[in-house]
């Protein structure tokens, strides 16, 4: 799919909130300063991949269905880029 200027603006805005999110995070921020504490540098490279298909007539958000497993790592994760999950 071949996406306008407009997406990929759009795209791009949610790459910059994650990642704005990730380096305001205080618990990243304690996380390294923990590994500094105990004689480590650090060096962080995140690759974030948005994928993007366009809604089908008739499909709305109360059709679908579906399961998703997530670990514990997978919610460190999330919430440390303030995302939040609700259980089930």
């Amino acid at each position: 799919m071949e996406m306008d200027d407009h997406t990929k603006q759009l795209a791009e805005e949610v790459g910059t909130a994650i990642n704005e999110s990730v380096q305001e995070s205080p618990s990243v921020a304690a996380a390294i300063e923990r590994l500094r504490e105990a004689g480590f540098e650090m060096e962080l490279t995140l690759r974030l991949e948005i994928g993007l298909r366009p809604h089908r007539e008739g499909d709305s958000a109360g059709e679908r269905s579906g399961s998703l497993e997530l670990t514990d790592e997978d919610m460190r994760v999330l919430q440390a880029m303030k995302i939040k999950i609700e259980p089930e």
